[in-house]
């Protein structure tokens, strides 16, 4: 029966894509949250999430068909002018971040209440829907999953010392500023992707949730990597594939994937722990 039902599935192309689709960001960003948890910036994410929306309404409004250059230009726009205003004013973090959310999410309704006839579009990127994905989506994604992986490969001892030590790794020689800069234009560009995944309101959950699940079973920061990235992959395809099953909304059922697996995860650490002592 199991098989019979998966067939019709996987001989569909929207399904084979959005199951390629969930192969490639799903692990992509469960990886990036293992550093966006550890270095405290769920929040950065949240607000470069949700500048999204401006940066898709100012697409739809000069006319682009599809708004993915708009809304990844507007949204390093955020993530530089975040940068910049942690770096050059007194304000705390979370202010700075709460003023750009509320200020870009406020103009970006201001934009989209200008534009009719965009209200299936507009809910689509608001939650989600990688049924939608093209083949030109799943390429970009590829090339985003192969070039951000390999970065954070490569420099991963330099980045774990920025993370854990910011002013040791700078006085070791680490170009700490470049290394977060870099850092913040790949968190860019794979929130802003992920969007069409899981939606501008869901988007954090894959890069928050994995990583939290996976500090229940790591004990140190490469089991942490590898349970994540599992778990994040585990989640988006388990979404995909209980959305088809149930028709419901694809977004919902990978973040609600990835809270049972993180609830799981959990009383398996404590069990673990209890035995242990």
């Amino acid at each position: 029966m199991g098989t019979t039902m998966s067939i019709p599935m996987l001989t569909e192309p929207y399904m084979q894509r959005a199951l390629l689709a969930a192969l490639c960001m799903g692990p992509l960003c469960a990886l990036m949250g293992v550093f966006v948890t550890a270095r405290r910036m769920a929040f950065f994410s949240d607000t470069i999430s949700h500048g999204a929306l401006t940066g898709v309404a100012l697409g739809f409004w000069l006319g682009f068909s599809d708004p993915t250059i708009p809304m990844i230009v507007f949204s390093l726009v955020v993530a530089g002018g975040l940068v910049w205003l942690q770096e050059n004013t007194e304000l705390l973090s979370d202010t700075i971040l709460a003023v750009v959310l509320s200020g870009s999410v406020a103009l970006g309704i201001v934009i989209l209440t200008s534009l009719k006839g965009y209200r299936g579009e507009i809910q689509s990127y608001l939650f989600g829907d990688i049924l939608a994905i093209g083949w030109g989506d799943l390429k970009l994604a590829l090339v985003l999953l192969v070039s951000v992986s390999w970065g954070l490969f490569i420099n991963l001892s330099r980045l774990t010392l920025v993370t854990a030590h910011p002013e040791l790794a700078h006085s070791c020689g680490v170009p700490v500023r470049v290394l977060n800069y870099v850092f913040v234009v790949a968190l860019t560009f794979v929130v802003t992707l992920s969007i069409r995944l899981l939606g501008i309101i869901l988007v954090t959950s894959l890069l928050v949730i994995p990583p939290a699940a996976a500090r229940s079973l790591s004990s140190n920061l490469r089991q942490q990597i590898c349970w994540s990235v599992l778990l994040g992959l585990t989640a988006s395809v388990g979404g995909v594939i209980g959305s088809y099953h149930f028709d419901a909304p694809c977004g919902p059922m990978i973040v609600l994937v990835c809270l049972v697996l993180f609830v799981a995860a959990f009383v398996f650490g404590r069990l673990r722990g209890r035995t242990s002592s």
